[in-house]
């Protein structure tokens, strides 16, 4: 009975794919303006500051506050 051998065959290498730079600078600016009026309504939205009458943004975002460690009362 005959042995055979396997042949090993050329592993193809992996080649990142180039994403230009034009394509990821709109989304890192809508992503970076997002997180500043998020932080905007957690951090400074009560008080002089407030843009929205009332205590509803307060109250949803009152846990957030004291996680990051913004002081509310």
């Amino acid at each position: 009975m005959a042995q055979s051998v396997a042949q090993p065959t050329a592993t193809p290498t992996a080649v990142p794919a180039k994403l230009p730079i034009g394509a990821i600078v709109p989304w890192a600016v809508f992503f970076g303006v997002l997180m500043l009026v998020l932080l905007y309504f957690v951090g400074a939205e009560q008080g002089a500051t407030s843009l929205v009458s009332g205590e509803n943004v307060h109250e949803w975002v009152h846990d957030a506050r004291h996680l990051l460690g913004f002081p509310c009362h």
